[in-house]
C-alpha cells in the first residue's frame, strides 16, 4: 500500500522536478522501450522509475484501497475472479461512493480459464415515459442541466442485477459471502484518506442542498476531512436487503418502491414497471488483432471496443515503436486515427436492441485502409472535413477495476453513475446515489452532451433504450490466446483513449504496467476540433511542430484512472498498477 501511494505522489510531482534521463525496464517478449528522445526528460525519468506491484498467483487493482483488500481476501478464501469482482463492485459502492454504485450501471468483460471470453451488459435503460425531446424546451432548445442535475436524468439502474447475474452464472460463493464485506464497511464506517476527501470535496455544495445527503457526507454542514469516519447505515440496510432477498429486493421490493417514490416526488419519471422490466444481457465481446495480440473489449451499447479496434486498424502499419512515445509522428497519426474513429462512433453506434451497428464494416481491413488513405503525413485534417465514413446514418466520473485469479480467470469491470455522485441525490432512505446516465443520450442531434460529444439521431432517447457509452473494460490476449493484460478506466469519452493508450504503451512502447497507466495522455474525439493533452506528454518543440501542421491542443489535468494488470512474459508474475491519478487506490495480490 505504501509503495503504491509513494509512486502516485512521485508521479504527481514529475512535471516540476528536473531529473536525469533513464530507460524503463523492458519485457523480453515485448518490443523494447521507445520513449522518444524529444519527450520531456522529467516524463522519461518519472516513467523509468515507475514500478508495478507484483504477485505470483492473483491480483486485484481498484481505485480505493479498502475495496482492493476485499477482493484479495475473497480470492484468498477460495473465491474466483468473478466472486471477487462482485465483492469489489458492492464494496466500491460504499468506499468509493462517487463512482462505485448500486444506483448506476456498467459493463463486465470476463476471460475464463478455458479460454472463453464473455461480455455482460448491465447498462442503465431509459424509463418507459422517456421521450426524444424531454430535455428540450418548447422552442426545441436543450435546457441546461435538465439531463444532469434533475431526476429526469436518472436511468433505470443495472448494477445490482448485473453483479448478481455474474455471481450466479460464474461465481462459486454465495451472495451473502461476497456482499458482507460491503455491509460491514457501510455499517461500521471507514477512515477517510486524502484521496477520498479530494473527491468528496468536489460536491460539497451539492451535498449541502439535500438534507439526506448532508447528514451523511457533511459534518455539521462542513466537508469531511482526512481521519474522519464515514458511516452509511442506510446504505448498509439496503445492502442487507439485497443479501437477504436477492435481486428482487432492488427491482420489485422495498428498495424499488423508495426509488420510484423519490423520483416521482421530485419530477422524475421512474416507475415500478421500469424496474420490473429491467434485464441484463450476456453477449460476445468485440475482438480485434493488433501486433499479434488480441484485444477483447465491450460491445454496443458500449462504443469502446469498436472505436478502439477501428483506431488500431488504422494504426497497424505505422512503426510507433520506431517513432517513439511522444514523438511528432506517433502523436500525429494517433490523433488522426482517433479523429476518424470517433466520427464513426458518434454517427453509427447505439443500443443494438434499437439500431444496427455496422461493426463488421467499421472493423474491416478495407475500411481501415480507406481511412488511412485520407491521412496526410504532414498536415492535420480539420474535423469539419470528416463525417461518418459509411455515409448518412438513419463523466470523467466512473470507476474501473481489474482482477486476475490463481486459476487463470480474469474480470474487467467499468461501472458508473456518470457524474461524480450522479445527480447528487440519495433516493429516500436507501443511501443510494442516483445516476444521471440519461445525459449520455443525444438530447438533440448536433448539440454536445456534458462530455462535448456531438452525436446523432441513432443515439436519440427512446423508452427502454440504453444510452451509448464510452466505458471500455478490456482484456488483451497474447499470441497463444492466454491472458496478457486487463485494463480499463473512467473518464467519460476519454475512457476509450486512456484504455487504448495503456495497451499501446505496453505493446508498442515497451512499458511495464505502472508506466503504461501513469504515462501522460492525449484524446481526440472528432468534435470539437481540439486534442486534449496531459502536461508532460509534449515538449514545446514537439507541440510547436504539431501546431504548425494544423493541430489544436488544450491542456487537461483531470483524467480518469486506469487500473491495470499485466502478465509479465519474462517472469510470469502479475504486475498490478493503480493509476497515480487515484492516490487512494491500490494494487495488491498474493
Amino acid at each position: 500500500m505504501h509503495r503504491t501511494y509513494a509512486i502516485s505522489l512521485g508521479m504527481l510531482l514529475f512535471l516540476a522536478t528536473p531529473l536525469a534521463l533513464a530507460k524503463p525496464p523492458q519485457h523480453d517478449a515485448i518490443p523494447g522501450s521507445a520513449l522518444d528522445a524529444t519527450a520531456p526528460p522529467t516524463t522519461r525519468q518519472a516513467l523509468a522509475a515507475a514500478k508495478p506491484v507484483t504477485a505470483r498467483h492473483a491480483m486485484v487493482v481498484t481505485a480505493q484501497h479498502l475495496a482492493t483488500h476485499v477482493g484479495v481476501n475473497i480470492l484468498k478464501e477460495g473465491g474466483n475472479a468473478v466472486d471477487a469482482a462482485v465483492a469489489v463492485g458492492y464494496a466500491l459502492a460504499v468506499v468509493h461512493p462517487c463512482c462505485g454504485n448500486i444506483g448506476g450501471g456498467g459493463f463486465m468483460v470476463v476471460h475464463l480459464k478455458d479460454g472463453k471470453n464473455l461480455f455482460l451488459d448491465f447498462r442503465e435503460k431509459a424509463p418507459l415515459a422517456a421521450t426524444t425531446d424531454m430535455y428540450q424546451d418548447k422552442n426545441g432548445k436543450v435546457v441546461k442541466a435538465r439531463s444532469t442535475k434533475s431526476y429526469l436524468g436518472v436511468g433505470v439502474p443495472g448494477t445490482v442485477m448485473g453483479l448478481n447475474a455474474a455471481l450466479k452464472k460464474y461465481g462459486t460463493m454465495s451472495l451473502a459471502q461476497v456482499i458482507d464485506p460491503a455491509i460491514q464497511l457501510a455499517r461500521k464506517g471507514y477512515i477517510l484518506q486524502q484521496g477520498d476527501v479530494n473527491i468528496l470535496h468536489e460536491r460539497t455544495k451539492t451535498f449541502a442542498e439535500s438534507p439526506k445527503v448532508a447528514s451523511i457526507f457533511l459534518k455539521d454542514g462542513k466537508p469531511l476531512q482526512v481521519g474522519d469516519r464515514l458511516v452509511q447505515p442506510q446504505l448498509a440496510h439496503s445492502l442487507e436487503l439485497i443479501r437477504d432477498h436477492g435481486t428482487n429486493a432492488f427491482y420489485h421490493g422495498a428498495i424499488a418502491k423508495q426509488l420510484v417514490k423519490s423520483s416521482q416526488a421530485h419530477g422524475g419519471i421512474l416507475s415500478m414497471q421500469d424496474l420490473a422490466d429491467y434485464t441484463v444481457k450476456w453477449d460476445k465481446p468485440v475482438t480485434c488483432k493488433y501486433r499479434g495480440y488480441t484485444i477483447v473489449s465491450a460491445a454496443p451499447p458500449s462504443s469502446g471496443g469498436v472505436t478502439m479496434c477501428e483506431i488500431v486498424g488504422i494504426l497497424r502499419p505505422y512503426p510507433l515503436r520506431k517513432w517513439g512515445y511522444g514523438s511528432v509522428k506517433a502523436v500525429h497519426y494517433f490523433i488522426e486515427a482517433e479523429r476518424r474513429a470517433f466520427a464513426d462512433r458518434n454517427t453509427y453506434l447505439g443500443d443494438p436492441a434499437f439500431v444496427h451497428n455496422p461493426i463488421a464494416k467499421l472493423l474491416s481491413a478495407k475500411h481501415a485502409a480507406k481511412m488511412r488513405s485520407t491521412i496526410q503525413p504532414d498536415k492535420a485534417t480539420p474535423s469539419s472535413e470528416i463525417s461518418g465514413s459509411l455515409g448518412p446514418a438513419e463523466g470523467m466520473h466512473t470507476t474501473h477495476f481489474s482482477i486476475v485469479d490463481a486459476h487463470g480467470n480474469a474480470v474487467s469491470v467499468t461501472y458508473t453513475l456518470n457524474y461524480l455522485f450522479g445527480i447528487g441525490k440519495i433516493a429516500g432512505n436507501t443511501g443510494i446515489f442516483l445516476n444521471n446516465e440519461m445525459d449520455d443520450f443525444t438530447s438533440k442531434p448536433g448539440v454536445p452532451n456534458s462530455f462535448g460529444l456531438v452525436q446523432g439521431k441513432i443515439n436519440q432517447i427512446e423508452p427502454g433504450k440504453r444510452p451509448l457509452s464510452s466505458m471500455s473494460p478490456s482484456l488483451v490476449l497474447n499470441r497463444q490466446g492466454k491472458l496478457f493484460m486487463v485494463t480499463g478506466s473512467p473518464g467519460g469519452s476519454t475512457i476509450i483513449s486512456t484504455t487504448l493508450e495503456s495497451m499501446i504503451n505496453v505493446i508498442d512502447f515497451g512499458m511495464n504496467a505502472q508506466q503504461a497507466v501513469d504515462a501522460p495522455r492525449l484524446h481526440m474525439q472528432w468534435l470539437p476540433d481540439v486534442t486534449m493533452v496531459e502536461p508532460g506528454l509534449l515538449t514545446k518543440a514537439t507541440k510547436a511542430k504539431l501546431e504548425a501542421m494544423g493541430h489544436h491542443f488544450r491542456d487537461i489535468r483531470s483524467w480518469g484512472a486506469d487500473e491495470a494488470i499485466l502478465r509479465n512474459p519474462k517472469t510470469g508474475l502479475l504486475e498490478g498498477a493503480n493509476d497515480r491519478r487515484r492516490p487512494s487506490g491500490l494494487a495488491a495480490g498474493y
